[in-house]
């Protein structure tokens, strides 16, 4: 008998979910391929438009807010649904917002906030897709892959980053804007075709049920807070969603306005945008396989507050000085080579916490704590840049004199000081967290959800359950 039990020939339960794991990250490769090229040509269009900085933040925060906001009531209900059929309704649901957009484009109708419409509908049934996904991953495959497991899923997603500006600004080169986008939006709609084909044919296994699960049933509302209070009842768990929460709203202050930087300082080049936005992707990949390939580090937690403290440094600080392309490029890789260290490491951490059927609740609150900050950052990065740091830079202005010899004073140079004095907070938040026991600690303070209790932890356990039905008595 093979040593597991199973045939070699089909290579065992593991293996078997290796498989699929792979085959469901091809599908979300090829959407997320269409959904950037889509994205990256309306980028160009609403600024040739507007030459706002607000418009792109605006485009960013309708897009993300409610993916946020509907965290808790998706979570909810991705532990009750089939997280297989709930990860298609989400794709198809964002490629439908494509198709709609299409036949407003070629018939001159589209309008910016059609656009800011779209991206808030697309943004609502991505809430559901994250959750089911991340829970997904945890039952097809075992726990000593989490981490090569989000490694290759960053590999995935920047390895599209890295096609779909540069053959979004390719075709947008060849063909015009007018011509160029919808056929790049028949592409997204040919794409999100290919991942749900593949979601079809591909079986996701159902989780086990655990005590932590039984005890979280109840009604829609119930279950929408569970993963609150599973949280706010583990200091470790909330300790590291609220390292996020200061990083995430500094992070997005800067990251939103690369893409005005660029256009502003490079005269509106798409080319010059899609090459540092490629950049960024290329290294996302590269981090992507040397977390998949090592795994992180032994512990979990350098992988995140040192990522967050490297990242800062190398990514938007770098990007903000940078007097030109070749800068700004090796800043946006810098940047994305650490992210993928950073969230797969996080994404270990509580996929080896968590009880699988629970984690779509206990994700999505995990992922409202975090990225909270997110739409917050988005909605007043665009008015920061136009109103206060850009005129400020300016020759004559307020800023100009302290912070002008750093990032120049023309256009765009505003946002690069933005930039800088994001960079250096959000290091400031990676190193200091250190300090705080319970995230510095939190592998070992928390057992892992498949780990025997010991003794001490069971007797604990019967005095509190006795201690509770005297008080009900």
């Amino acid at each position: 008998m093979h040593p597991t039990g199973a045939r070699p020939a089909d290579g065992g339960p593991a293996a078997r979910g290796m498989r699929t794991f792979f085959l469901v990250l091809v599908g979300q490769v090829f959407s997320l391929l269409g959904s950037g090229m889509t994205g990256f040509a309306l980028v160009i269009w609403a600024y040739l438009i507007t030459g706002q900085a607000t418009t792109l933040a605006l485009a960013a925060l309708f897009y993300f807010a409610p993916t946020v906001l509907f965290s808790p009531l998706a979570g909810a209900l991705v532990d009750r649904w089939d997280r297989r059929l709930t990860m298609m309704l989400s794709d198809l649901a964002q490629g439908l917002t494509t198709v709609v957009m299409l036949p407003l484009f070629v018939t001159g109708a589209l309008e910016i906030w059609h656009w800011y419409l779209a991206g808030a509908v697309a943004g609502t049934f991505a809430a559901f897709h994250f959750p089911a996904y991340s829970a997904a991953v945890t039952t097809m495959i075992p726990k000593a892959q989490y981490g090569r497991a989000s490694g290759l899923l960053s590999v995935a997603e920047s390895a599209s980053g890295i096609f779909a500006p540069v053959a979004a600004a390719a075709l947008l080169g060849l063909l015009g804007i007018q011509a160029g986008v919808p056929a790049i939006m028949l592409l997204d709609i040919g794409t999100f075709s290919v991942a749900i084909g593949i979601l079809l044919v591909v079986k996701i296994p159902k989780p086990p049920r655990t005590a932590a699960g039984r005890a979280a049933q109840g009604g829609l509302l119930k279950e929408s807070v569970f993963g609150f209070r599973y949280i706010a009842g583990r200091r470790s768990l909330l300790g590291l969603q609220l390292v996020f929460f200061a990083v995430n709203l500094i992070g997005t202050l800067g990251f939103t306005l690369v893409p005005p930087m660029v256009l502003a300082r490079a005269g509106n080049d798409a080319l010059v945008l899609g090459s540092v936005q490629s950049a960024g992707a290329i290294g996302g990949v590269v981090g992507g396989v040397a977390m998949s390939s090592w795994g992180g580090p032994k512990r979990r937690v350098h992988g995140v507050l040192g990522g967050m403290a490297l990242e800062g440094v190398f990514g938007l600080t770098l990007i903000g000085v940078g007097p030109g392309p070749a800068l700004w490029a090796a800043g946006s890789f810098l940047s994305a080579f650490f992210i993928p260290i950073i969230n797969g490491s996080n994404q270990a951490i509580w996929q080896a916490k968590v009880p699988p059927d629970i984690q779509g609740r206990v994700f999505a609150a995990r992922r409202l704590i975090a990225q909270i900050t997110i739409p917050i950052a988005m909605g007043i990065a665009g008015p920061l840049a136009d109103r206060v740091f850009e005129p400020g830079i300016r020759e004559g202005g307020s800023l100009s004199g302290a912070f002008g010899w750093l990032v120049g004073t023309g256009p765009g140079s505003g946002i690069a000081l933005m930039l800088v004095l994001c960079g250096i907070l959000g290091t400031a938040v990676g190193l200091s967290a250190y300090g705080v026991r319970a995230v510095r600690d939190a592998e070992a303070l928390l057992p892992d959800h498949d780990a025997a209790p010991a003794p001490g932890d069971a007797r604990a356990m019967q005095a509190g359950g006795e201690r509770r039905r005297k008080r009900k008595a």
